[in-house]
């Protein structure tokens, strides 16, 4: 072969090679774009259920009682730390491990150890019931039992909920996160018609978490004969659960200190806020979600990084949409969904205030769930530092409902400044290295 045969050979080469990587390139954006409908569709079906268990518990129980349902509620969400690591290491080896026998080593033994975990979480809040229900104020350490018989179930579900998402089958993921949001809510309306009170409430948690477990999770694949492939290492797994108890304590760690720090009415009208921002934050984290096993997929970094591109667009608009609305209409917000008894005179700055926190925190979400899917990232760790800045925050600044909310706006401001500098310093390397 001649030096210009074998130029031109060269040329042709690179020229397929870069039109294989735009195809892919394509095919992953739109997987990730069609991925965000979908769990936005599934997201926005699972909050309005959500919704219909907060607003029902609180017309029917009022405003001190709802505080006590809340605050369970937001224990079970504390505990979705270990749940939601279970389910993203899962989601992130399952994707990566193209054969069938890697996947299924990785999802035997995440289930293995998911069970062993939920086992001792259910122990621990048995024995601990009592001081736990002291601390929040709580009027039985009944609810605290009943609530840890639903824990025993949660973190497998959570490795359940991984291999659908590692597979991108984010239909049926969207359908159990519906199924156990309408169970908690039929149960509860159910229960509490019948007189169980807030017992009635908070049972309907632990019946919508077994409830969701027994759904056909679609893993006949992933139950497979195990195979050589990829593990998930015990780095990876830290990585998660340093990640997602940063995230659980920045997102739900005010309401049982509000609860604790409050009186009752005063809780139950910051729970009634905290709640609505969540119907932000979990719309944005359904869009977070199906942009994480394709960015971990990807093998070249630059490609990864425009999986990015539609996450960062989506939260945006959806946060900003979001504060208008809340901003526009606190009034009608507030008294459609939790009655006349939630109505408190600077409920407008509050819902506006806390709307604003969480858009700004979710963007920092985005950026930091991205760093995971690629890399052992630090940025957790930021994340978990400032966690904690909130609790000494709050345990500090705590003279009334608005001084909580703007001790957590700024260091959520603080945090996406933070984990923003390591993401464009990567981006700017990666073109100086494609150039």
């Amino acid at each position: 072969m001649s030096s210009k045969q074998h130029a031109v050979f060269e040329w042709a080469e690179r020229q397929a090679g870069f039109a294989d990587r735009l195809l892919h390139s394509r095919q992953s954006r739109g997987l990730v774009l069609s991925g965000s409908v979908i769990m936005l569709v599934g997201s926005g079906f699972v909050s309005l259920a959500n919704f219909g268990y907060n607003i029902s518990v609180a017309h029917l129980l009022g405003p001190g009682d709802f505080s006590h349902a809340a605050a369970a509620v937001t224990l079970l969400m504390l505990a979705s730390c270990i749940n939601l690591a279970f389910q993203l290491v899962a989601a992130k080896f399952i994707a990566r491990n193209q054969q069938a026998g890697g996947r299924a080593a990785v999802y035997r033994t995440l289930m293995r150890q998911a069970w062993s975990v939920g086992l001792g979480l259910c122990v621990a809040l048995l024995l601990l019931s009592e001081p736990i229900s002291h601390y929040l104020r709580l009027p039985s350490k009944r609810l605290i039992e009943v609530l840890a018989l639903g824990m025993l179930f949660y973190i497998p579900l959570g490795v359940r909920r991984g291999g659908m998402q590692g597979t991108c089958q984010f239909v049926r993921l969207s359908v159990n996160l519906i199924v156990e949001a309408l169970v908690k809510l039929i149960a509860a309306v159910a229960c509490v018609l019948m007189g169980a009170g807030v017992m009635g409430a908070v049972g309907s948690i632990s019946l919508s978490v077994l409830a969701a477990y027994l759904l056909p999770a679609g893993d006949a694949d992933l139950r497979g004969k195990p195979g050589p492939g990829q593990v998930a290492s015990f780095s990876e797994g830290v990585q998660a659960i340093i990640f997602f108890i940063g995230q659980v304590i920045i997102s739900n760690i005010d309401i049982l200190m509000v609860k604790h720090y409050f009186a009752p009415r005063d809780a139950g009208l910051y729970a009634a806020v905290a709640l609505v921002g969540r119907l932000l934050y979990f719309a944005t984290w359904s869009v977070t979600t199906a942009m994480f096993p394709v960015s971990a997929g990807e093998a070249v970094e630059r490609e990864s990084r425009k999986t990015v591109i539609v996450p960062l667009l989506f939260v945006t608009g959806l946060s900003v949409g979001f504060v208008l609305l809340l901003a526009t209409f606190p009034d009608l917000v507030i008294g459609t969904l939790f009655g006349g008894g939630f109505h408190h005179g600077g409920m407008k700055l509050l819902l506006t205030m806390n709307a604003i926190a969480t858009g700004t925190y979710a963007l920092s979400v985005v950026l930091i769930t991205y760093e995971m899917s690629r890399r052992i990232a630090n940025t957790g760790w930021l994340q978990l530092v400032v966690s904690g800045m909130v609790v000494a925050g709050v345990a500090v600044f705590h003279g009334s409902l608005l001084e909580v909310i703007v001790v957590q706006q700024i260091l959520r401001i603080l945090l996406l400044f933070a984990v923003s500098v390591p993401f464009f310093v990567r981006g700017k390397a990666s073109v100086q290295e494609a150039v």
